[in-house]
This record gives C-alpha cells, sequence and structure tokens, in this order.
C-alpha cells in the first residue's frame, strides 16, 4: 500500500491535515489518552471561562507544560512533511497542534488551526508578549490579561485559518490525515469537505477515526512508521536522495 500511495503523493497536489499523535512522538503529551492533559489537568484547562476565572491555575499548568513543549524537537514525520513541502509534492500542512513543531522542521505553508502556544498578546490592548515575559506577570502594563494564542473551548476558529484551510482543500487532489482521531470539531469536516470533491483521502492513525470509512486508504500505524517507510520507498525510487 506504501508504493501506491507514494505515487499518489508525488504525482498529485497533495495537503496534509495532522493531529496529536504528530507530536506525542516528540514527547509532547497528547490531550485524551490515558495519560493525556485532559486526566492530569482536566478538561476545562482549555476551558475559556474558565481561564479568565483562574489564569493563575492556566499559567501554573502553562509552565509544566508549554515550556517542555518547546525545547521539543520535530520528529521524521514533521521532517518528511517539510521534505515533501520542499520537493514541490505537498500544498502545505494543516495542523490542529499548538506546539511550532512543523514550522521548526522547515514547513513553510502552516495552517494553525488551533493557534500556537508559542505566541502570546495582551486581550485588552493587543501587545504580543515571549513566554519569558508571561512567566514573569501574565497581566500587561495596561492591566489587560495576557493570554496564549490557542483557540480555548468556547471559541470559534480564526477565520483566516479555516479559509487558508479551505484554500489548500480546493487546490489538492490527495488529502493524508496523520495520527489524528478526527473526533475533534470543525477540524474533522476538512476530510468530509475535501471528500464531496472526489479527492482521494489516505489516513494514517494507530486507531480507527471516525471518518475511516470515507477513506479511500487506511493505515493502522503509528506516525513515525508510516513516515519511515515512506521515505525509505521515496529514496529507493530516486525520489529523494540519501
Amino acid at each position: 500500500m506504501i508504493e501506491k500511495i507514494a505515487e499518489l503523493i508525488i504525482n498529485h497536489p497533495t495537503v496534509a491535515l495532522t493531529g496529536a499523535g504528530v507530536s506525542t512522538e516528540s514527547g509532547i503529551p497528547d490531550f485524551r489518552s490515558k495519560n493525556g492533559l485532559y486526566s492530569k489537568y482536566g478538561k476545562e484547562i482549555f476551558d475559556l471561562d474558565y481561564f479568565y476565572k483562574n489564569p493563575e491555575k492556566f499559567y501554573k499548568f502553562a509552565k509544566e507544560t508549554f515550556l517542555p513543549m518547546y525545547s521539543a524537537s520535530p520528529n521524521l514525520t514533521h521532517k518528511l512533511l517539510s521534505i515533501l513541502e520542499e520537493k514541490g509534492f505537498l500544498l502545505g500542512v494543516i495542523t490542529q497542534n499548538i506546539d511550532n513543531l512543523h514550522s521548526k522542521a522547515g514547513t513553510k505553508k502552516v495552517v494553525e488551526l488551533h493557534g500556537n502556544a508559542t505566541k502570546f498578546y495582551c486581550t485588552k490592548c493587543g501587545i504580543k508578549y515571549s513566554i519569558n515575559e508571561v512567566m514573569k506577570s501574565y497581566y500587561c502594563e495596561c492591566g489587560g490579561l495576557i493570554r496564549p494564542n490557542i483557540i480555548f473551548f468556547g471559541e470559534n476558529l480564526p477565520a483566516n485559518a479555516w479559509e487558508m484551510a479551505l484554500s489548500l482543500l480546493e487546490k489538492a487532489e490527495i488529502m493524508l490525515v496523520i495520527a489524528s482521531s478526527l473526533s475533534v470539531y470543525p477540524a474533522a469536516y476538512l476530510p468530509i469537505l475535501f471528500k464531496r470533491k472526489y479527492g482521494k483521502l489516505i489516513i494514517v492513525n494507530n486507531d480507527d477515526t471516525k471518518l475511516d470509512d470515507l477513506a479511500d486508504f487506511k493505515i493502522n500505524v503509528q506516525a513515525s512508521i508510516f513516515s519511515h517507510n515512506l521515505l525509505n520507498f521515496l529514496k529507493i525510487k530516486g525520489v529523494f536522495q540519501n
């Protein structure tokens, strides 16, 4: 199957959608698994009202989770997608992740549906802040509360990010979903919308997803194993150099 998928990707414009399972292989916890963030901190930690009512608890959580995330390195899947984009096979990456690792890996076109946890801004005046500044005080000089540039529960996705994602889908003939359970909406609508235009949908995930029935190809495997196999096949075919 890897041979057929490789042929599709290198012969048709492709867009990737990535989920939390890509980042877990860089040591970043996911949300819903047994040892995920929700089990330790509770789902309310990403609730917008909770953030405004309990900023000190959120920033305690951020200190414990965001700081280690910033030191994480891109893994093979991040690097593979960056290479595919560089070679002209990948139009871009749409990601549900907030860890900035796709950009760290060198991907130029990254659509961050849920924001970026490395960026902060004042909710009152809009001034941007670094993590080091926020760790000293999460209140701006103007008195406003500083927040991360992520999407909390209770917020809509940024209109510009959603429009960029739809624009990539319009140009693509292949959609490669990697390590997403496809259970979080509206991100999970994207493969559904894509299939309406009769594109080929490839889903790579260690477990079943909510949209497996839509997939033209479904591979039940970890992202790193899929990436290793695809990269090796492309090297053997001479598409990539060693």
